[in-house]
């Protein structure tokens, strides 16, 4: 599924358009974000797409719902 990933006040976040929503992101399982398992703060988790740690947000990956 498509999944934008941005940064905003409060840390990171990310807005599922098909689902018309935009959680917190609560839990990162690697620290560079990239390439493994991240927590919602509704409880879902999304596996992220291996991309260089530097890479600028906002971006819209393919993430997977666990």
């Amino acid at each position: 599924m498509k999944v934008m990933i941005r940064r905003t006040e409060k840390g990171l976040s990310a807005y599922v358009p098909k689902k018309d929503l935009e959680e917190a992101i609560v839990e990162i399982e690697n620290e560079a974000l990239w390439g493994g398992k991240v927590t919602l703060a509704n409880g879902w988790q999304l596996e992220l797409p291996v991309m260089a740690a530097d890479t600028p947000l906002p971006i819209t990956v393919e993430a997977r719902k666990l």
